[in-house]
């Protein structure tokens, strides 16, 4: 299949998703019912993500331009492994689309808890185009593939360090984002920053999980801004999250500032838990750019020169996850 084919494909998935049918509404529902903390407005903001950033032809076709051994079939087309992980909705999409447009072939592992999107809109693709059956299947254990793509945490990492480090692998491990804020945002921005902290309940790796801020950070405008958010309380889910932290701080004794839905708690740590976020009081903001910009763990930094307030969850197709260019790294597959 050649490479033009290959991305009219994916623009009818775009279309398709855009056109928000019976049929994908009701699998919607399905992923939803199947993990609760895929609330319907998080999966429709990544799916609309996908189709807007990622399923335009314009941006595919820029895209794979800047590949030019994309032009040519594989010689060899490899059989590319994908352990996704289930933290937002389809996560890990792009890795699929990395390996399906580069014209190799795609075995999956997709996460128990994202496992309903991913394997709808494959089987339409099979649907329009039947022998794609031959090139996108799944499977619970990952083996005889030419290569492997893995995304989980550090702990299991190692894991896929043992058994897929002899082959030809990108193996993703914890990385979170964070925001460097001067005192001087206004209320839009400060909204727009709940935004990157909130929206899938902070989840993602490009979500807000520590602020940093000048000695005399005014936290309680900040604070009440956040309550844009407050509803997320009502989620059993992550009510038990809020709860239990908040214990945790009350028997530790730890000072910690709070509205209904989020605990404030000052910690070097870049990694808060669900419910939290962390601070961090600066005496030097270009110190802090400095060892942010060559910190391993950081996905994102947003703030003034850096990503825009409120834009951390609209990565584009050259957004890779941990800056490994996974395009690049498929295209010389073989």
């Amino acid at each position: 299949m050649i490479l033009q084919k290959r991305i009219e494909i994916l623009v009818q998935l775009g279309q398709y998703m855009q056109e928000n049918s019976e049929e994908w509404q009701q699998v919607k529902q399905k992923a939803y019912v199947h993990n609760g903390w895929f609330l319907p407005e998080f999966i429709d903001l990544s799916v609309n993500n996908i189709v807007s950033y990622f399923l335009q032809q314009e941006a595919l076709e820029n895209w794979v331009s800047q590949y030019p051994g994309l032009a040519q079939e594989p010689a060899s087309p490899q059989l590319v492994g994908i352990v996704m992980a289930g933290n937002i909705p389809l996560v890990g999409f792009h890795d699929f689309l990395c390996v399906f447009i580069s014209g190799h072939r795609s075995l999956i592992k997709p996460s128990s808890k994202d496992e309903v999107l991913i394997k709808h809109l494959v089987a339409k693709m099979i649907e329009w185009v039947p022998e794609l059956d031959e090139c996108i299947a799944f499977a619970e254990l990952l083996k005889n593939c030419d290569a492997y793509i893995a995304t989980g945490s550090n702990s299991t990492a190692g894991h896929f360090e043992y058994y897929f480090g002899r082959f030809p692998h990108i193996i993703r491990r914890n990385r979170t984002s964070v925001a460097i804020l001067t005192g001087n945002e206004t209320k839009e921005e400060l909204e727009q920053l709940a935004d990157d902290v909130y929206l899938y309940f902070g989840m993602g790796c490009r979500n807000i999980t520590k602020i940093y801020v000048p000695g005399d950070y005014d936290f309680e405008t900040l604070i009440n801004i956040f309550k844009k958010y407050e509803y997320l309380a009502d989620h059993h889910k992550y009510k038990n999250n809020y709860d239990y932290n908040l214990a945790l701080h009350l028997l530790n004794h730890n000072f910690y500032m709070s509205n209904a839905s989020l605990l404030l708690i000052e910690s070097g740590s870049l990694f808060s838990p669900v419910s939290q976020l962390n601070y961090e009081i600066y005496d030097d903001i270009e110190k802090v750019k400095e060892s942010l910009s060559s910190n391993s763990d950081v996905q994102c930094i947003v703030g003034s020169g850096f990503i825009p307030f409120g834009r951390a969850q609209y990565p584009s197709l050259t957004d890779y996850a941990d800056g490994v260019d996974t395009m690049q790294w498929v295209a010389t597959l073989g």
